[in-house]
């Protein structure tokens, strides 16, 4: 059984990964191979430059948040820490398998630093979680009143029926002993983070930036692409897109956010190609955004005795 606990990880996450392949997989082979490669050779260096200035903005915004939630829980994170960190961490999750390994390096370098890793990855687990719900509830705040009036009706129909289920299931946990017993147990663990007003305005505030900054890489891409299509519109669809990134199945984003792109272009009038090739050329200038990552991982393999780095270092405790 200690075998099995060990290895079942592993096996979820090739499994999502294989999972991730096999919707990619699937888009294409629907959609065509010619979309895939326009995407690719609409990425310039000028875009690029664009992009990773706008995900440096994202990054920033990320770290202050991280910052933020760290103080709630009372442990210290220096700016120029928190963004290396940050940048290391997003740099992970595109390359390997998961997309969660650089937030579990992230919280278990800065917890040992702090002599605290299990609540730095407390801190760590609410920081990600709290900007996937600002991100939840900006895409239906403004996809529900807008979508509803534009071609993106059917999005946001099933936007409002999302939020629906999601209200009903909380609904039932809240109904049960157990769930009531969980909600306690995250509300203490979360309570100095939502006992202070302005922390939590800082944390919304910070999300805010990360989600409008993704959106315009989005935009740029969707220009870089050559689609012809109103802003507004890509705007739109570039909220939703984002949403389907942060579904837990994928590579480095690379999965459902290749379906959901093309459905959501081919709602629009804009055809299914154009949606696989946009999101072709975001997926390329979200890797290229995170290069910064590989550099101070780079540099923390040098500074570290040995050249082990701080990964290294991790393993071996």
């Amino acid at each position: 059984m200690a075998g099995l606990r060990a290895v079942s990880p592993r096996l979820r996450a090739l499994a999502g990964a294989g999972a991730a392949l096999a919707v990619v997989a699937g888009t294409v082979a629907v959609v065509g191979f010619g979309p895939f490669v326009q995407g690719i050779v609409a990425v310039t260096p000028a875009i690029i430059v664009v992009a990773v200035a706008l995900a440096a903005v994202a990054t920033a915004a990320a770290a202050w948040r991280w910052r933020i939630v760290s103080a709630g829980f009372g442990l210290s994170l220096a700016w120029g820490e928190a963004v290396g960190a940050y940048y290391r961490s997003q740099f992970l999750n595109t390359v390997l398998p998961g997309g969660v390994v650089g937030d579990i390096h992230r919280a278990i370098a800065h917890g040992r630093s702090r002599d605290s890793v299990a609540l730095a990855a407390r801190a760590v687990a609410a920081e990600r979680v709290a900007g996937q719900l600002v991100q939840f509830v900006l895409t239906l705040g403004i996809l529900l009143p807008l979508g509803l009036a534009s071609s993106l009706a059917p999005l946001a129909w099933a936007g409002g029926a999302m939020l629906v289920l999601i209200a009903a299931a909380a609904a039932v946990v809240a109904a049960l002993p157990s769930g009531r017993r969980l909600i306690a147990k995250e509300y203490r663990m979360l309570r100095p983070l939502l006992t202070r007003p302005l922390a939590l305005l800082g944390v919304v505030l910070a999300s805010a930036v990360v989600v409008a900054a993704h959106t315009a890489v989005f935009v740029v891409a969707g220009l870089a692409a050559g689609v012809d299509g109103e802003i507004a519109d890509l705007l739109l669809v570039a909220l939703v897109v984002l949403a389907a990134s942060a579904i837990p199945v994928n590579i480095g984003g690379w999965g459902p956010r290749e379906a959901v792109a093309a459905s959501a272009f081919a709602v629009i009038g804009l055809g299914a190609g154009a949606g696989l090739a946009v999101s072709t050329t975001f997926g390329v200038l979200a890797m290229a955004a995170v290069i910064p990552g590989a550099v101070v991982l780079l540099g923390d393999r040098f500074r570290s005795p040995g050249g082990k780095g701080i990964i290294g270092s991790g393993r071996s405790a």
